[in-house]
């Protein structure tokens, strides 16, 4: 997958099939799209493209109300996620004042179709885009009949009858679900970011939050998996909302890993007790967790 920073500067890409969104999550709804998106392309002998925006539009456009707002993805983990699809290429777009004043036609007309020169433009279910949010589905299809390009929506994609949304996998973050928000997503909700803070007494050590708007589960323990080099093991991690520290802390039981201060994913997979029904305190005996995490069947 390339990645690209600018609309300016970039090689001629084949046949593009575009689409466009913040993607925060790269959930079940958003890997349809873009398989969809990997299908046309190959049907046409073209290249996949996909453009999001840095930092989240809504930071920008209403900052006081969206100051606290949390994204399931850090920049890092977003192109993790993406690179896993087959997505051909990723264009990060700065977000400013300026940029959001682009009417959907210009975005349409300038952008996609004379400076990308897309073939087929594949948007989400009731995607808006552009100035104000005037671009639709609707607006797309007219001007395809004017300007020889494909357009496809696609439809709303449900969960156990609840619509998948970037918003419904945040809420269950925060609550706590994290066996609902792994559903939602298709993929374990993870941490990527370095580890530090190795404890031999205790086996344990730290990964880093690499971005302060990285959404984090409440405080508690939860059960997850650590991977560092392809390496895997079963471990707890135990979140405290009530310091500033931006780390996470991790018990990796009686499993002894060769864990370096290097780039490491922490997968959760159920959360186990709240804050503050446990200590999070290292120095506590574990044996009753150790036990539950063996039990477990990930």
């Amino acid at each position: 997958m390339k990645i690209h920073y600018s609309f300016d500067s970039f090689d001629k890409i084949k046949n593009p099939v575009v689409t466009t969104g913040t993607f925060d999550g790269v959930h079940v709804g958003h890997s349809i799209i873009i398989n969809r998106l990997n299908q046309l392309a190959a049907e046409i002998d073209g290249e996949s493209v996909l453009i999001t925006f840095h930092p989240h539009p809504r930071k920008v456009l209403f900052p006081e109300q969206s100051k606290d707002l949390k994204l399931i993805n850090t920049q890092n983990e977003k192109k993790k996620m993406l690179a896993k699809t087959g997505l051909h290429h990723l264009f990060i777009i700065s977000f400013t004042l300026e940029f959001s004043k682009t009417s959907s036609q210009s975005f349409v007309n300038d952008i996609l179709l004379d400076k990308l020169n897309a073939k087929i433009i594949v948007v989400g279910f009731n995607h808006h885009f552009g100035h104000n949010r005037q671009g639709d589905y609707d607006y797309l299809y007219e001007l395809s009949q004017k300007r020889n390009f494909g357009v496809e929506e696609i439809p709303q994609q449900d969960i156990e009858n609840e619509a998948v949304s970037s918003t419904r996998i945040r809420k269950a973050i925060f609550e706590g679900q994290i066996m609902k928000a792994n559903a939602y997503l298709d993929h374990q909700y993870f941490i990527m970011g370095r580890l530090r803070e190795f404890d031999q007494k205790f086996n344990s050590c730290c990964i880093e939050i690499e971005e302060s708007e990285k959404l984090l589960p409440p405080s508690g323990r939860y059960a997850a998996k650590l991977e560092q080099d392809g390496n895997l093991i079963n471990c707890f991690c135990e979140i405290n909302q009530t310091t500033v520290d931006t780390a996470v802390k991790i018990f990796m039981g009686e499993v002894a890993m060769d864990l370096s201060e290097d780039y490491a994913n922490l997968y959760f997979y159920k959360k186990l007790r709240a804050f503050p029904d446990c200590d999070l305190d290292f120095s506590v005996s574990r044996d009753e967790d150790t036990q539950l995490l063996n039990e477990l069947i990930f």
